[in-house]
């Protein structure tokens, strides 16, 4: 038996306790309570920390609910032949129906809104600035340890130039750049060999995006016109963003999933 699962076996056998529902009501009609208590206390950078953290819990419950919520209108009602003759008075007069009025485009568009952040690989593993980078010393000096070679996988794009080795403080591997992707459509069920346009966002923060670092988790932006993808308005779609969901610097090579 796992372990943990001793409480879920003993409810089966037993049943919960007589007063259970009634003490979790009251726990989570406090928890409102508790909640607001500490947000007012809270002072510094772990006030900031959890006032972040509402804001976001805030934004993605009302996306959600406005992602849900259908409201009603009146509407034209569809062109029906009635049985037998209609007075002359009624001839002109169009009919009303009430009725969930959200058209598929809309729809679509409310999911999309919501769902906007949600990616295959919500949470991964920070890596320390040590892990991802080799100190380089350079010159007869100890104190000069000021040079760092990058010891993940990276994108610098086709008309990259390096600086004179005096002024570079990076480096950037030759045998860890990539310029292709495996990238697979979840919908599709396939797998394609397609081109890397850029790096959107490192979630290790700002510095690695704009450096092209590629770890797990990273957003990279690919060329999908080989795809054949359409906009609703017919223009074909040129690059679409995708999730790295291996570790490139092990496997040798980017596997993700495009988020459509």
């Amino acid at each position: 038996m796992p372990q943990g699962d001793h409480i879920d076996l003993h409810r089966k056998r037993h049943g919960y306790r007589p007063d259970y529902f009634e003490r979790k009501r009251k726990k989570d009609a406090r928890e409102v309570h508790k909640r607001a208590a500490f947000a007012q206390k809270a002072l510094g950078i772990k006030g900031k920390m959890y006032a972040k953290k509402r804001y976001s819990e805030k934004a993605t419950m009302k996306k959600t609910l406005a992602m849900h919520s259908e409201r009603t209108n009146r509407h034209k009602a569809d062109d029906q032949v009635q049985d037998g003759a209609v007075p002359a008075y009624l001839l002109d007069r169009e009919q009303t129906a009430r009725a969930k009025v959200l058209s598929n485009t809309i729809k679509q568009k409310r999911k999309e809104k919501a769902g906007k952040w949600e990616v295959p690989l919500p949470k991964v593993r920070p890596i320390a600035e040590d892990e991802m980078f080799r100190v380089l010393r350079t010159g007869k000096r100890k104190s000069k340890q000021w040079k760092r070679m990058v010891t993940k996988v990276t994108f610098v794009g086709p008309g990259f130039t390096r600086k004179p080795p005096k002024y570079e403080r990076f480096i950037r591997p030759m045998g860890l750049r990539f310029t292709k992707a495996h990238v697979t459509h979840p919908e599709l069920k396939c797998t394609f060999n397609l081109d890397i346009i850029g790096v959107k966002k490192n979630p290790n923060g700002p510095m690695y995006t704009s450096m092209g670092v590629i770890t797990k988790g990273t957003i990279i932006e690919v060329n999908v016109s080989e795809l054949g993808l359409v906009t609703p308005a017919g223009k074909v779609v040129w690059g679409k963003y995708a999730q790295v969901t291996n570790n490139p610097e092990n496997d040798g090579c980017i596997n993700g999933v495009l988020l459509v």
